[in-house]
């Protein structure tokens, strides 16, 4: 199993690092989870057909993880896709994909593009296979298991927040928190995981000027508590991922996240303090994500 991180940022814009988006390979088909900004030419940086990754799974609406899966599924199509993808998320997200193709907002493109008789013969798979999941097992095939829990992160009578596991059928495993405070649900899903994947969004030096600011803190994991989520659920291997650009140099990154902690903290060394304050409970193999890392199963 081949796992790439294609990309590692939360919703600031940042030149450094993708939205949300992991690619798992096994015996050679493709699962995507989440779809953030830069997705499909992350792919295609890693020599991955997007046209032959036919299992997306979002964990959640929130645009920083859904963004780029328009771009995903129009570039596949132009590109001669055959198969129609199949797309697991939450509720809405049959609403959300209804609003885009035809009849939605990428309708006159579609239009137009259909005056080319190339284009006319795949226009099924503009209309992907949705499946609208509730916590349990949500896919299966004859590679690998896919189940859910929910976490914690948007209120759930808003958008509920799925995180994930993968289970191969040679024993292979790897879960993914999708966006979530601390949460329970999760640390059983990924009991005794291979691979834990979980977002680390703010370090500990930023959570008090959040709580200040009032911009919220609830939502979100600390690299402390995730140190302990990794230890109770007896992770082989942690990815720590879906940083808010703590460690960004680009003045307008640093700006634009000054609203989350205090500007003259913003650097590079807050990646020091993240790993150390993870480390400081979890004794696993333990990295910081980096767009397009790999880590092999």
């Amino acid at each position: 199993m081949r796992v790439l991180i294609l990309g590692t940022g939360a919703a600031a814009p940042d030149p450094e690092r993708g939205g949300s988006g992991i690619l798992i390979t096994h015996e050679g088909r493709h699962y995507l989870f989440d779809c953030g900004v830069g997705t499909t030419r992350q792919m295609i940086r890693a020599h991955v057909d997007p046209t032959e990754v036919d299992n997306i799974f979002l964990s959640h609406l929130h645009y920083d993880h859904i963004v780029d899966f328009p771009y995903f599924l129009l570039t596949s199509w132009i590109c001669d896709r055959e198969n129609t993808p199949v797309v697991v998320g939450p509720e809405g997200t049959q609403e959300f994909i209804d609003h885009l193709f035809e009849g939605g907002a990428f309708a006159k493109d579609i239009e137009a593009r259909l005056q080319f008789p190339r284009r006319q013969g795949n226009t099924h798979v503009l209309r992907p296979d949705v499946r609208q999941c509730e916590p349990g097992v949500v896919f299966e095939d004859d590679l690998v298991k896919v189940t859910a829990c929910y976490v914690e992160h948007i209120p759930r009578e808003i958008s509920p927040c799925f995180g994930l596991r993968l289970d191969t059928h040679d024993g292979k495993s790897v879960s993914f928190s999708g966006d979530t405070a601390p949460c329970e649900r999760f640390i059983e899903l990924s009991k005794d995981v291979d691979l834990m994947i979980h977002e680390c969004t703010f370090p500990e030096s930023a959570i008090a000027f959040r709580k200040k600011a009032n911009v919220g803190t609830w939502s979100h994991t600390s690299p402390t508590a995730l140190g302990e989520i990794a230890k109770k659920a007896n992770a082989k291997k942690l990815v720590a991922t879906h940083f808010g650009s703590y460690d960004t140099t680009n003045p307008v990154v640093r700006k634009i996240m000054g609203v989350h902690m205090p500007i003259d903290i913003i650097g590079p060394e807050r990646l020091d303090e993240v790993a150390a304050d993870i480390a400081a409970t979890y004794k696993g193999d333990m990295r910081l994500a980096h767009d397009l890392m790999r880590i092999d199963l």
